[in-house]
């Protein structure tokens, strides 16, 4: 299972591979929201990302408006989210939080991610 940033979006795949004849296969894949028993994986096999704003944002309007492009949510979710990226930061797939990364830097608003989701770990190179 996989998630990966294509084009400018944020995409998934399921491959399968056989044991006794070594041929493998794309079983799922999509752009969008990853299915969750994929996403479920991801998290388990690999752990948590967590994403978080470095200094202030040039602009509280440009990570609202990212939030509601890449979330689809409404403005006062919107409002919540951007302070839990702020304080504690947003949790989620090493793939959504670079995706999100990605949008945010795209506005000018400097963001870290870093690998096991807790606030002490080393950001991960961008």
């Amino acid at each position: 299972m996989n998630q990966f940033i294509d084009r400018g979006q944020l995409c998934w795949d399921a491959e399968v591979a056989c044991e006794s004849c070594c041929t493998g296969w794309c079983e799922q894949f999509g752009s969008g929201e990853t299915p969750e028993d994929i996403r479920s994986a991801l998290l388990a096999e690999r752990g948590p990302s967590r994403l978080r704003l470095v200094g202030p944002a040039p602009s509280p309007v440009s990570v609202l408006k990212v939030l509601r492009e890449v979330w689809e949510v409404s403005l006062p979710r919107a409002r919540e989210l951007a302070d839990e990226l702020t304080h504690s930061g947003s949790v989620g797939t090493l793939a959504e939080m670079e995706f999100l990364n990605i949008r945010l830097r795209s506005r000018g608003v400097a963001a870290e991610v870093r690998s096991d989701g807790s606030p002490e770990s080393e950001p991960i190179p961008s």
